[in-house]
């Protein structure tokens, strides 16, 4: 009796456990205030997220859903493209705050992806796309900037 009580316990708790959900799946809807800290190239930018009340943390964010040309690109036309998309993503994101939404773990240690909004609440990754500096990007090879 002792043995099918501890059982029925046990079973109950297992049931009653929610299964443990994958990191790689995970979304952080937002908004998520961030601060700035500096742009590494146009597709990627560090930020100082506010998390809780009185807490942030520093992060590299992945901007969701844009390529954007390489700093150390193949040739001086990807390089000098690569510039004017960092440039840009500077001048874009130096008024008011930077706000992180749909925020994900992506696939390379200490950086995650997130959906980038300026102050005024537009879209980085629409406004890259629209100034020719970016292509869409949905974690397929991404094709040459070189012509």
């Amino acid at each position: 009796m002792v043995r099918a009580l501890a059982f029925l316990a046990l079973l109950s708790v297992l049931v009653a456990t929610p299964a443990p959900v994958s990191r790689s799946r995970e979304i952080l809807a937002g908004p998520i205030p961030a601060r700035l800290l500096r742009v590494i190239d146009g597709d990627t930018i560090a930020v100082s997220a506010r998390i809780w009340l009185g807490q942030a943390v520093e992060t590299l964010v992945r901007v969701d859903g844009v390529d954007t040309p390489e700093l150390k690109g193949k040739c001086a036309a990807e390089r000098q493209l690569a510039r004017r998309a960092r440039d840009f993503v500077t001048e874009f994101l130096s008024q008011g705050g930077v706000t992180l939404r749909n925020i994900q773990y992506g696939k390379f240690a200490g950086r995650v992806v997130s959906r980038v909004l300026n102050g005024a609440g537009h879209d980085l990754t629409a406004a890259l796309i629209a100034e020719g500096l970016g292509r869409i990007y949905a974690g397929r090879k991404r094709g040459s900037w070189c012509i």
